[in-house]
């Protein structure tokens, strides 16, 4: 009896769910506690998280474009490639510049999955956008959320390297269900002749409404990439443990695995700006009193207050754009805001690494925390739902 094929829903998140924890589980926390055994100085530590953002930027609209005319299969498989086999050479890091170079081939994996399976869910279901969307993320997140709890516990029980072996299992394990994925949307026809891929590339670029909230995605996630680096350089500082540094980045996941989807069904029914400004304002909030809670608990609950400000805000970003997207240039839209986002995730941790070297943790935090502020103004100001 011949069994039958997963949904592609059920399969992409299968696949997501693995891919993010080994992503995760290369960087959270073991990225910053390894990079600073290697002797890596604040603004190196920055400079080295900022390498697997740097693919974002270069890649994440190509990716998108080539899924729209090759269809998604053969796109996502690279990214899945690249999944599998960066964790095997974190095994042979003996420098932080080695690290950096590493980092920067592991960014390739994400910024094309991320890009070319958030436009397929989006071309899918549209009813439904921003709770498919929210429920594949919070998939994909409770691999994110694994991650720090059995990173730190397996660096305090064996060793970085053990870390990384873990990272490579799920990396190999999602490249094989990602060969069971069949591409069931037929790809356009046209060919990728440079007018047509740029012309895309310009249309999305013209669209105010896209570019206004690729910005607001873009700061969040400079913040989120902040805290994911400096927040356990912080608990560190305080003589924190690493598995417990491991539990206070792990309850923030967490916390977005279940608030993501819930505050996607609040969109899908009352607006995407509605759900977003309050989301930006609880991130500001959390980040913000962050130097005033120098301990265990009050990092943890911070943590976790900041993880459901940003599940908020993200629950409904990639479903206004792909709202906004003309003509189903659902994967040019989905990496431009992916480009954009991936620069601001970029700058995160490099202007909080020359923050806090130069003025301390506290001044870093409540500089990060006006970032979201302002991006809450600006899209209460500005734009205006269509």
């Amino acid at each position: 009896m011949k069994l039958a094929k997963p949904s592609f829903f059920i399969l992409i998140a299968l696949i997501g769910g693995l891919a993010i924890l080994s992503s995760t589980l290369s960087k959270t926390p073991v990225l910053p506690l390894f990079a600073q055994s290697l002797h890596a100085s604040p603004a190196e530590i920055g400079w080295i998280v900022m390498a697997s953002t740097i693919p974002g930027v270069l890649i994440s609209y190509p990716a998108g474009a080539l899924a729209d005319h090759l269809g998604h299969r053969r796109v996502l498989l690279a990214s899945l490639i690249v999944f599998a086999t960066a964790p095997f050479l974190y095994l042979l890091i003996d420098t932080a510049w080695q690290l950096m170079a590493v980092r920067f081939y592991h960014g390739f994996a994400t910024a094309i999955f991320g890009t070319v399976a958030s436009a397929a869910i989006a071309e899918r279901y549209t009813s439904d956008r921003a709770t498919r969307l929210s429920t594949y993320s919070s998939v994909t997140i409770v691999g994110r959320s694994i991650a720090p709890f059995l990173g730190g516990f397996l660096i305090s029980l064996a060793s970085f390297h053990a870390v990384y072996i873990a990272c490579a299992i799920s990396g190999v394990l999602a490249l094989g269900a990602g060969l069971l994925l069949g591409d069931d949307t037929p790809a356009p026809t046209g060919s990728l002749e440079r007018p047509p891929f740029w012309n895309s590339l310009i249309t999305v670029l013209r669209d105010r409404g896209i570019m206004l909230v690729s910005g607001v995605e873009a700061a969040q996630y400079l913040v989120f990439g902040a805290i994911e680096a400096f927040l356990a350089l912080y608990a560190a500082s305080l003589d924190i443990p690493a598995w417990q540094i491991g539990a206070i980045l792990g309850v923030q996941l967490v916390s977005i695995v279940f608030a993501k989807p819930l505050m996607g069904r609040v969109s899908d029914r009352v607006g995407r700006r509605q759900v977003i400004i309050p989301g930006l304002l609880v991130g500001a909030a959390s980040v913000a009193l962050l130097p005033y809670a120098p301990g265990f608990l009050g990092l943890t609950v911070l943590s976790l207050v900041f993880g459901i400000g940003f599940a908020t805000v993200t629950s409904s970003t990639a479903a206004l754009v792909a709202d906004l997207t003309r003509d189903r240039r659902y994967g040019s839209s989905m990496g431009v805001l992916r480009t954009v986002m991936d620069v601001g995730q970029s700058i995160g941790p490099v202007l909080t690494g020359w923050m806090v070297g130069t003025a301390g943790y506290g001044s870093a935090f409540t500089g990060l925390a006006m970032i979201l502020v302002l991006a809450a103004l600006l899209l209460g100001l500005v734009f205006e739902e269509t």
